[in-house]
């Protein structure tokens, strides 16, 4: 097959020269360029010039489980036999990754090459803005730009309390469009397709959500299956139990995901940064260069605390992000684990200090 039919049927789903220009050194062996639609236990749909192809993973099964075959991956694979093998995987543009909820918290991969984090939020529910920060913070982690949308607008028919509720978002998300949405009823769609058309987006969200009402709406058909939330919370439950891989109409793909209960931080540093970017502005005027932001003097984040140009929500979450990444990083930095370990011990001694000094006792 010449290069050029290869191009005109994989360019929709994000090929382009940079991509050939990786895949050249295996195109020598006779293999065919792909990107993963789906995975589903070491077996992978992949779609090719020629088709979609039913593909083996044992040769890409590593034990760190951030190396194996993903959803959006571009692949190397057989051009034929039986089974057919996907040999390798083309090095990542972006990757999203959240730790498991597993006691050893190792990280899972989600969605690969992604260029937009589309996170679901409905409003049939109260907003949980700690979540959004969360989920935030993984997706700039990831290299993609993360996109909010309000999803089932449609419930809140005031106009003022809709951009209330869009405002608060905008707070926890600063730098990050907040769309609103009725994909029930195909209302503020064109705002998320003109921002996302012609890439790649994964769209990510707890249960109920309406990630999959979003996804068919945007699909322009019913590809994804779609339950009613329950009366009683409000929460979903699970239609979408793997990762798909959508074309769409308009161009660009979109990744649609299993709803989330647990959307643990992994090695995040930097997206927990960029989400409290304000905190992090303060904190280069703070006095000492290592400021914890707690009782320093000439602690700049304490002073705009203190006269209410910074919200205790936004401080508190940003110090609860912050620690569970130190924790998640701990588990394989020793050397940063005796750090948390003496920081522990500083504060655990300053404490007992404060407490004698209030009783009025000395120690030696």
């Amino acid at each position: 097959m010449s290069s050029t039919s290869v191009v005109a049927a994989l360019a929709p789903y994000g090929w382009d020269d940079a991509w050939a220009d990786a895949f050249a050194p295996f195109a020598t062996e006779g293999l065919l360029p792909g990107r993963v639609v789906r995975v589903d236990r070491g077996q992978c749909d992949v779609v090719t010039a020629g088709g979609v192809l039913r593909a083996d993973t044992a040769f890409v099964t590593p034990h760190d489980p951030l190396r194996v075959v993903c959803t959006g991956d571009w692949v190397a694979v057989e051009p034929g036999g039986t089974p057919r093998y996907v040999r390798t995987y083309l090095p990542r543009r972006t990757a999203f990754v959240r730790s498991t909820s597993s006691k050893r918290s190792e990280g899972q991969i989600l969605a690969a090459n992604v260029d937009h984090a589309v996170v679901a939020l409905s409003l049939a529910v109260e907003l949980d803005l700690g979540r959004v920060e969360r989920f935030l913070a993984l997706a700039w982690e990831s290299g993609a730009q993360p996109v909010v949308v309000l999803t089932k607008a449609d419930l809140v028919p005031d106009p003022a309390v809709l951009a209330h509720l869009v405002q608060d978002v905008e707070t926890a998300a600063p730098g990050v469009p907040v769309l609103t949405a009725s994909a029930l009823h195909g209302e503020g769609l064109g705002p998320l397709v003109a921002l996302t058309g012609g890439s790649t987006s994964v769209l990510l969200g707890a249960s109920g959500a309406g990630k999959s009402t979003l996804a068919n709406a945007l699909v322009g058909a019913d590809v994804m299956d779609v339950r009613a939330t329950r009366d009683m919370d409000g929460k979903g439950r699970h239609t979408t139990t793997t990762r798909n891989l959508l074309a769409l109409p308009g161009g660009g793909v979109l990744i649609d995901t299993p709803g989330l209960r647990g959307v643990g931080l992994w090695d995040a540093g930097t997206g927990v940064g960029q989400v409290f970017a304000e905190i992090e502005e303060l904190g280069a005027d703070c006095r000492f260069h290592d400021c914890a932001h707690e009782a320093e003097p000439g602690c700049a984040v304490l002073a705009a605390l203190a006269c209410g140009d910074l919200p205790q929500r936004r401080l508190d979450s940003y110090r609860k992000l912050l620690r569970e990444n130190q924790r998640i990083i701990a588990k394989t930095d020793a050397r940063l684990r005796a750090e948390i370990r003496r920081d522990w011990k500083r504060k655990g001694a300053q404490g007992r200090a404060a407490l004698d000094a209030k009783q009025g006792k000395l120690r030696f």
